[in-house]
């Protein structure tokens, strides 16, 4: 499955750190609603069986929308609830691995950080990259930020949609036009939000403009 551009204009990312007055699945309903073009579904401590029940779900919710679900990491999650696509990192399993257990029918998306890595993931089947840390962020306090001209040299030397992730926000969204990337993946800048589909729609009018 060929990952389009718009796909990535404005992609959300999970965190159920910030599901408290309402439920995760609320919450990206409300994303959803707020014009969210991809949601990726990021779980680290949940068992293997409540995680691929939680996919299920909101891959129905997803398709409800018309928007494209993806999991990150787990090859078995992504599986048994038919997601469209599967983000990996550079240190967890080689795209060309993961393609080989989920066919050509689902979108992998892989983690990049250079120009080199970017080039390696396309090559090995990556049908589109997170690039990132674009600015500091508090979700990956390990994340190195990139140099101000690594987005659009990764976005030139590849020809697959690439987004942008790490600590963007409506304040600094706007720094990155010009760069030549698809989207923006958010995490907290959405789901930290009081009004989230508010919010989202503010977000998207951005994206929408100047990615679009």
């Amino acid at each position: 499955m060929k990952c389009q551009k718009k796909y990535m204009q404005l992609y959300a990312v999970t965190d159920r750190a910030w599901a408290k007055e309402q439920s995760l699945y609320e919450q990206v309903e409300a994303a959803l609603k707020g014009g969210v073009t991809a949601v990726q579904l990021r779980e680290k401590h949940l068992s293997e069986e409540e995680y691929i029940k939680e996919a299920c779900e909101m891959k129905k919710l997803c398709a409800k929308y018309g928007v494209p679900l993806f999991i990150n990491d787990n090859v078995k999650v992504a599986l048994a609830c038919h997601a469209d696509g599967i983000h990996v990192g550079q240190n967890d399993m080689d795209p060309e691995e993961v393609r080989a257990l989920v066919g050509d029918d689902m979108m992998i998306g892989v983690s990049a950080h250079s120009v080199e890595e970017a080039q390696e993931a396309v090559r090995k089947g990556a049908d589109c990259l997170g690039v990132g840390a674009a600015f500091a962020t508090l979700t990956k306090s390990d994340a190195k930020v990139l140099p101000p001209d690594m987005l659009q040299a990764i976005s030139k030397s590849v020809d697959v949609p690439i987004v942008a992730i790490g600590g963007i926000n409506r304040d600094n969204l706007p720094q990155l036009a010009g760069t030549g990337i698809s989207g923006v993946a958010l995490v907290s800048a959405i789901f930290a939000a009081k009004e989230i589909e508010q919010e989202t729609r503010a977000l998207f009018q951005m994206t929408e403009e100047l990615f679009g």
